[in-house]
């Protein structure tokens, strides 16, 4: 196993819990509309432009009139959009400080639209402890395309092969292992603290 003396995280579902059906679930009471809402409308695919530089703003628009029979769901997703987030996934809060106090730098790439992580960011004070954080909406590239990982190492100015990415899909992984850094596809805080404990990171003990 390598060596590694820097990490980087991941936001959406690695540090905090995301699902679009967390707020959806609260306004349409019967499950069937809720999965066609959701699988034919206010789609993942849909939201992934916004990941990719498109304001949420327009977005909506487009969409209501695209459904003006839903266009009063489809107007609270911005409005309403924090109550996608449950909240942090369990221990990764703790991880990420175990990491801040040993002094390992700590570092984000995130697909995450540039309104909707305005939004976010005041609430999660974690994010203090990153050095830096690569948002692709802000910079109109998503991963796994190879320029959000060629950006991020330069302006991070780290070595990729002393550098741990964190992700929960393995698309994403592949194309940060093909631009140097090396990776870990994360399922659960403890398989991470593991890895990390095991390339000398974090201890060993357990989460």
């Amino acid at each position: 196993m390598q060596p590694v003396d820097t990490i980087i995280f991941d936001v959406g579902n690695v540090l905090f819990q995301w699902d679009i059906r967390n707020l959806y679930a609260r306004l349409i009471d019967d499950p069937a509309e809720l999965d066609h809402f959701l699988g034919n409308v206010l789609t993942l695919d849909w939201h992934d432009q916004h990941d990719a530089g498109r304001p949420i703003a327009t977005m909506i628009d487009e969409l209501a009139a695209e459904y003006p029979q839903h266009a009063a769901l489809i107007r609270l997703y911005e409005p309403r959009w924090l109550e996608t987030i449950p909240g942090p996934v369990p221990g990764m809060i703790d991880l990420v400080e175990q990491l801040a106090v040993r002094g390992v730098p700590i570092y984000g790439i995130t697909n995450f639209g540039s309104d909707l992580w305005r939004k976010f960011r005041p609430t999660a004070p974690v994010f203090d402890l990153f050095q830096d954080i690569v948002v692709s909406g802000d910079e109109k590239m998503v991963k796994p395309d190879a320029a959000i990982y060629r950006l991020a190492i330069d302006r991070f100015g780290i070595d990729p092969a002393r550098t741990l990415f964190i992700d929960d899909r393995e698309a994403n992984i592949q194309g940060a292992i093909a631009c140097g850094l090396q990776g870990h596809l994360f399922r659960d805080t403890q398989a991470l603290h593991a890895d990390l404990a095991a390339r000398g990171v974090l201890d060993i003990a357990a989460v």
